[in-house]
């Protein structure tokens, strides 16, 4: 840190010299700063970048063990991306994420080779409490390889692609919309956004910088020998099994089981938890090739169970709600609250633990697991009037019809003020809280101990996206918004804390009618601000999205092109009731509410788990 000072300053002091001798002679060193500059360095120029004398840390050695490490996963990676129909030079991403570290884990809960976030992850990876996919480079890779196909789709060329592996879709999609252009130079140049900062606009550059150290290593770092390829066999479990059995069964130490299977958490080799059903197994190639009834053979009786509903303790984080906790495992807040003899509208302090199911379960199972909890739940206050749409919204994302209640909770027509219940909006006030990222600027780096400390990224560190959304839930200048898949007036009302007669006398509609998809509707933010309706808005599809993820997950996708008569409800029939908004996220530019034939459109494939 000493020697960075005393550089920055000596580099401050010599612009002040050249800026004070003006035309006049200057020592060699100054002479060579000044030359640096061209016709640019003017006397006001060189006094404003006396404030701008910046350190860049070097990381060759980094980039160099990333090299190395590479090789145990380059032939998967090409394979993958040629698979997708991909460019092989995406494979070079994680020396900008991770230095192609697997066990890599930044700050802000990126995690991994690819450094998914645990929301955006869990929409093609497993990520619960006995397993998480983003450690294993194998399906972590599979996953960064939909993700960015998913957004090429969206966006059209591979440079917005890529930045939006950092920044979102949304920002990006906003980007491109405002400039009218998908040229990275322009959007690079002239988008400006408070989120769109210095790690944002300069992530295409690191990938390219990577792209050209990966293909031409001896120039930089003489002779290179990657690390030979990991080879393995993998087995899919044919039911749930401790770590303990299999480490007999198989004849492997856990220590080995542990290195080839990094996506297996402490709960698992620990024996807290088993090894899930299907989950593949990877073990050495030693000579046994290994089968489903290879390995049941080898198994005691006992060691292998169905495993019944069960639950696992959960420590609360730091501005967590009972909502936000619910959502991660596919419940709503008021069936978290049952299972915990909770009211549903509860605070919960950071530190203490509830108990949650640790796989999917129905209402049934619920209500078993409430009476083994040995306790009763309070009676929850009287419920809050459902809109008319509450039963079709569940339909549409597969859930029961008492999630969308929960969700689609709305102040009703002859409220005296149209707002929310006191413990309602003290409920909401703190799913905004738990929404807000702290995202401010952090120290910048002067050593290498310090760059690790603040991540894994090579390049200019940035908290990632947690949701590859493409949606612009934002407030248009006039004060209006486009109606995205399951809201309605009421919602709107609520988040906003007024009639929905208001709104509707404000959009001159009819008491009955509901908003239409895709349609604008003015909003009066007398008492909200803008920001505050954001924020509401993003968090209740959030939360209706890290539900849906909680037991589904996307392994692909296909092409359907649309007949005379199609329609967005009944293409979600059609596929599997995959929800609304997960179908306008794919084709976010599709009308559907104005649909022609011979329409294509993406549909993703869903597996419930």
């Amino acid at each position: 840190e000493q020697q960075v000072d005393a550089a920055r300053d000596r580099i401050v002091a010599a612009l002040k010299r050249i800026i004070a001798a003006g035309s006049g002679p200057l020592s060699a060193d100054d002479q060579r700063i000044k030359d640096l500059w061209g016709d640019a360095g003017t006397p006001e120029r060189l006094r404003e970048a006396q404030d701008h004398v910046r350190f860049q840390l070097g990381q060759a050695d980094r980039f160099r063990q990333g090299l190395l490490r590479s090789g145990q996963w380059q032939t998967h990676i090409e394979e993958v991306l040629t698979n997708l129909g991909l460019p092989a030079e995406l494979g070079v991403l994680p020396h900008v994420e991770s230095s192609f570290n697997p066990a890599a884990y930044s700050k802000v809960g990126a995690a991994g080779l690819w450094q998914f976030m645990r929301s955006t992850g869990r929409r093609y990876m497993r990520i619960d409490s006995a397993v998480d996919d983003r450690m294993d480079p194998f399906r972590a890779t599979e996953a960064a390889a939909q993700l960015l196909s998913y957004n090429y789709r969206l966006l059209g060329t591979w440079p917005l692609a890529l930045t939006a592996y950092n920044h979102g879709a949304e920002g990006m999609r906003r980007a491109k919309e405002q400039l009218d252009t998908d040229d990275i130079v322009q959007v690079l140049r002239n988008y400006h956004s408070p989120t769109f900062g210095f790690a944002s606009r300069n992530f295409y550059a690191s990938f390219l910088a990577a792209l050209t150290i990966d293909r031409n290593p001896q120039q930089y770092f003489g002779p290179i020998v990657r690390y030979p390829e990991a080879k393995f066999q993998e087995v899919p479990l044919p039911a749930y099994v401790g770590i303990k059995a299999l480490e007999r069964a198989v004849g492997v130490s856990a220590a080995e089981l542990r290195d080839l299977n990094p996506a297996l958490l402490p709960a698992v080799w620990s024996g807290r938890r088993r090894v899930p059903k299907d989950y593949l197994l990877r073990l050495p190639l030693d000579g046994t090739h290994w089968t489903p009834q290879l390995l049941a053979q080898s198994l005691r009786p006992g060691e292998m169970v169905a495993q019944a509903p069960e639950t696992e303790r959960r420590r609360v984080h730091a501005g967590e709600t009972l909502a936000k906790i619910a959502a991660e495992y596919g419940l709503t807040a008021a069936q978290l609250a049952r299972v915990n003899g909770l009211s549903p509208h509860a605070r919960v302090r950071p530190g203490r633990f509830l108990r949650v199911p640790v796989s999917r379960v129905s209402e049934a199972q619920l209500a078993a697991l409430t009476e083994s909890s040995g306790v009763t739940a309070p009676a929850a206050p009287a419920a809050t009037p459902v809109t008319e749409q509450a039963p079709a919204v569940a339909a549409a994302y597969s859930a029961p019809a008492s999630v969308a209640a929960s969700i689609s909770t709305s102040p009703g027509e002859d409220s005296p003020d149209g707002a929310v219940s006191a413990a309602q909006a003290q409920d909401e006030s703190k799913v905004d809280a738990s929404a807000v990222v702290d995202s401010g600027p952090r120290p910048e780096p002067v050593s290498k101990s310090q760059a690790e400390a603040v991540g894994p990224a090579l390049g200019p560190s940035a908290p990632p996206v947690e949701n590859t959304d493409p949606t612009d839930y934002s407030v248009r200048p006039d004060g209006s918004v486009v109606v995205a898949a399951g809201e309605t007036l009421e919602q709107y009302a609520r988040w906003l804390r007024v009639r929905v007669a208001h709104l509707r006398q404000l959009n001159h509609q009819r008491k009955g009618r509901q908003v239409a998809l895709g349609h604008h509707v003015k909003l009066d933010f007398a008492r909200v601000s803008r920001e505050q309706f954001e924020h509401r808005r993003r968090e209740y599809h959030r939360q209706i999205q890290a539900a849906y993820f909680a037991t589904h997950r996307i392994s692909g996708t296909q092409v359907y092109i649309s007949r005379s008569g199609d329609s967005l409800w009944g293409l979600t029939r059609r596929f599997d009731d995959i929800p609304e908004w997960l179908l306008m996220q794919y084709n976010p530019d599709v009308r559907f509410d104005e649909l022609q034939p011979r329409t294509q459109i993406t549909v993703p494939l869903i597996k419930a788990l």
